[in-house]
């Protein structure tokens, strides 16, 4: 294949500047982006029933129109999944990218717009790319394929003539350029295949025979392919299967649990890019190797706001903040306004503003995704953080967890349960949970503050998953492969007891 990487980056380092610049013309950016959301917003019957139209500055909007969740939605993004015109965005809309289930159990479905697909997913999605070759210069990474893992299109619903439901990614494979086929694999019929039972070793065989230079994915579904090519070919490295692989643009699920098992299996210099891509929409790229935060894209289709914690889940939060009002170490709920027909939507993210001018952030974790049982207040982004720590001292790697409290019960006191799939187990699991412990004491107050004297809270447990649990269970509900995920930590016992009654079925 000839190397047009030269080409590439020429044309995409200039693209580089633009994100930048946009980023530190963070107030005008951000207006513009509004005027033109409301433009199209205007002229549809949600914008009509809302009394919103283009002129109108931020300072109003935020008072006529209240923050929502998908639950507030779900009636008019089902009219839109069949068929009808002009409901959230200016005319029909035929691709819906399907996420995970709302407390109620049920699906989610974003509309995918083509001004999304276009501003947003496929131009947001050039900025870590743009960033990457900005910063290396020495990158051929467009002298061969890119890996890119794709889900499938789901059959649960009755759908209309011409319209799609289906993972994001299956979507974005769905219609993209033809061009860009010839830089990628696997093929398309491949890339859409619903089982992964199916879907695997034909991905394996299909990529394990290509060149591949870089690679597309949520972390924990690429070590999966890739494991399976390593066992395929009888390699040990990945880049004994293809030399000349160099980058791998990552993002949905956090990296660091996975990092100490992809430095086992990755060539010497392999580079990592991280980026924030969520089925809503391509929000931030890691634009500089040193710095982990990502610089968020301010001229993608995306108005931002900023909700304190506190305030997540008010309809007009009144602290609530546009991206030139964010002050650095401050940790927001996310609400978006944007060309998916999404308006002031919660996603269910929290973020943490890392700096200003521009603003980068890194992922916090969801607004509902936390232990709060006794006042501690553990966060994701604390578990991932402490996790990393406790697997460095101690030689060991997690493939998968989750983590829920357990009640005081007569006159023993709280804990919390960790269920782990180990990647590679450490020598004395008990010796992990007391590290992990002292790791998660380290990294939030509120949490040592509990455990003191443990006089409030015990000391974590550490149960052991047999290998393919969550696989298994995700397979079991429907949402294996494509950018599904494991609920890292919960508030309550129902996941936890789910997997704890299939894992002992397991041995």
């Amino acid at each position: 294949m000839i190397n047009v990487t030269p080409i590439a980056s020429m044309l995409l380092r200039r693209r580089a500047e633009d994100f930048l610049s946009h980023s530190l013309m963070a107030e005008d950016s951000q207006r513009a982006v509004l005027a033109w959301l409301l433009e199209h917003g205007e002229k549809t019957s949600w914008g009509r029933a809302c009394g919103v139209h283009a002129a109108m500055p931020y300072e109003e909007y935020r008072k006529k129109v209240p923050v929502s969740a998908y639950e507030d939605i779900r009636p008019q993004v089902m009219r839109m999944v069949q068929g009808e015109s002009d409901v959230l965005w200016p005319g029909r809309c035929a691709r819906f990218a399907q996420s995970s289930g709302t407390s109620g159990g049920k699906s989610k479905y974003i509309p995918v717009t083509p001004e999304s697909l276009k501003v947003n997913h496929y131009g947001g999605a050039s900025a870590p790319v743009a960033f990457y070759l900005d910063n290396y210069r020495d990158s051929r990474m467009f002298s061969g394929k890119g890996l890119i893992l794709g889900g499938s299109f789901a059959n649960e619903l009755t759908l209309p003539d011409g319209v799609k439901v289906g993972d994001l990614s299956a979507n974005l494979i769905d219609a993209i350029n033809p061009i860009v086929n010839k830089y990628r694999v696997p093929s398309k019929e491949i890339a859409l295949m619903a089982d992964w039972n199916e879907k695997l070793p034909a991905l394996a065989e299909a990529a394990s025979r290509e060149h591949v230079t870089n690679l597309s994915g949520v972390p924990s579904w690429m070590l999966t392919v890739l494991k399976r090519i390593l066992d395929l070919t009888g390699k040990a490295n990945m880049g004994d299967v293809w030399p000349g692989l160099e980058v791998f643009f990552h993002g949905g699920i956090a990296f660091g649990p996975y990092a100490d098992e992809y430095r086992a299996i990755m060539p010497e210099g392999m580079r990592y890019v991280d980026t924030y891509n969520a089925s809503e929409g391509f929000f931030a790229a890691q634009n500089d190797p040193a710095d982990l935060s990502m610089l968020l894209l301010a001229r993608q289709g995306v108005f931002y706001e900023f909700v304190p914690l506190d305030q997540a889940d008010e309809p007009y939060p009144q602290d609530a903040v546009p991206l030139w009002g964010v002050e650095p170490g401050r940790t927001y709920a996310l609400v978006i306004s944007a060309c998916n027909g999404l308006w002031r939507y919660a996603i269910g993210d929290t973020v943490k503003v890392e700096s200003v001018a521009p603003v980068k952030i890194t992922i916090a974790g969801r607004t509902k995704s936390y232990i709060n049982a006794f006042g501690e207040e553990l966060m994701v982004h604390n578990a991932e953080a402490a996790i990393a720590k406790a697997c460095a001292r101690l030689d060991c790697s997690i493939s998968n967890y989750t983590a829920a409290p357990v009640y005081a019960k007569g006159r023993s006191r709280g804990r919390h349960q960790w269920l782990i799939e180990w990647g590679r187990p450490p020598h004395d699991a008990e010796e992990f949970a007391a590290e992990l412990d002292r790791c998660l004491q380290a990294e939030n107050s509120d949490y040592q503050a509990k455990r003191a004297g443990t006089l409030f809270l015990d000391r974590l447990e550490v149960v052991s998953a047999s290998t393919g649990l969550f696989d298994r269970w995700l397979g079991l509900t429907g949402k294996l492969g494509g950018q599904r995920k494991v609920p890292r930590l919960c508030n309550d016992r129902k996941l936890i007891d789910r997997l704890l009654d299939l894992n002992e079925s397991m041995k």
